[in-house]
């Protein structure tokens, strides 16, 4: 069994769930990468902090207390992600934050520091990790690279019912459907160029699979090449 599985593709094409879903089938440690930048994200917005301010956002990435752990709340968290002890698993999640990561993100030295943390969990062994960049750049040598994808009208469906479902059909915090289909295209276009899959990447693309199809694809792949 492989001792590092990377899981890469774009916003809603469903890495985090296969990753978390997957993890906990073999038992393995699950990193989603994303929420570290956007935790560093939430933290520049709360010290007011210009998310084009590259030097200041790399100070604040360097000395900020991340720490992603299992899940320690039944409200449909993945993991708990707490900032200088603060549990900031919903906050990393908000609107604001969603519409800032990509440019925080898209910071060199932001990204340096993050994709160092990022290496010494895997040396951990035994880890699932998702992200944008994973196969093809923070661990180029993990044994299975796996890239999902999906339309960006079909992505933006499944954000739109996760958001539904998180906040009720009712509920005015929940963002039209144009508004998440405009702000998806939009992350897509500020990070294609750090969300290439990696040369040996599988590539899945899963409009038409639900999750359930894309772990038993995996697990065939995983049999296949134990």
């Amino acid at each position: 069994m492989p001792m590092c599985i990377a899981i890469d593709g774009p916003a809603g094409s469903g890495k985090s769930t296969v990753g978390e879903r997957l993890a906990r089938k073999l038992g393995y440690l699950y990193v989603d990468t994303g929420a570290m930048y956007r935790a560093v994200t939430w933290l520049a917005l709360e010290d007011h902090i210009a998310l084009d301010n590259g030097p200041a956002l790399e100070q604040l990435a360097r000395h900020a207390e991340i720490v992603i752990s299992h899940p320690h709340i039944a409200d449909g968290r993945q993991y708990t992600v707490t900032v200088h002890g603060h549990d900031v698993t919903w906050d990393i999640r908000n609107t604001s934050v969603t519409r800032a990561v990509s440019t925080v993100s898209a910071h060199p030295e932001v990204r340096s520091i993050l994709i160092a943390q990022q290496r010494a969990m895997a040396k951990q062994g035994h880890v699932v990790m998702v992200g944008r960049d994973i196969g093809a750049v923070v661990l180029p040598d993990a044994e299975y690279k796996l890239y999902l994808t999906a339309s960006l009208e079909e992505r933006a469906r499944r954000r739109y019912i996760e958001l539904e479902e998180r906040f009720g059909a009712q509920n005015p915090a929940l963002p039209p459907f144009e508004e998440i289909l405009n702000d998806i295209r939009r992350r897509d276009d500020v990070d294609r160029d750090n969300m290439q899959p990696a040369p040996d990447a599988i590539i899945v693309m899963t409009d038409h699979l639900n999750v359930e199809q894309v772990l038993d694809f995996i697990c065939h792949q995983l049999e296949v090449l134990a």
